[in-house]
């Protein structure tokens, strides 16, 4: 069983708070940019054409699994 926030110190808690908000920032600003950027967007929008039309090959059928 993992550790209980009972059981950290307040330096530990604030630690893994600080890393938390840090890492859902760091997602924020990643997504921000993939979103701006016209060719990223386009190329989301061909995948899902692709995945519609049936041009896709599922994992198991490309690695014999």
């Amino acid at each position: 069983m993992g550790t209980k926030i009972k059981d950290l110190t307040t330096d530990e808690l604030r630690t893994l708070i600080s890393n938390t908000i840090k890492e859902s920032m760091e997602d924020l600003v990643e997504d921000l940019l993939a979103l701006s950027n016209k060719k990223y967007l386009n190329s989301i929008e061909e995948a899902r054409e692709d995945y519609k039309n049936g041009k896709i090959k599922r994992f198991e059928d490309v690695f014999d699994i």
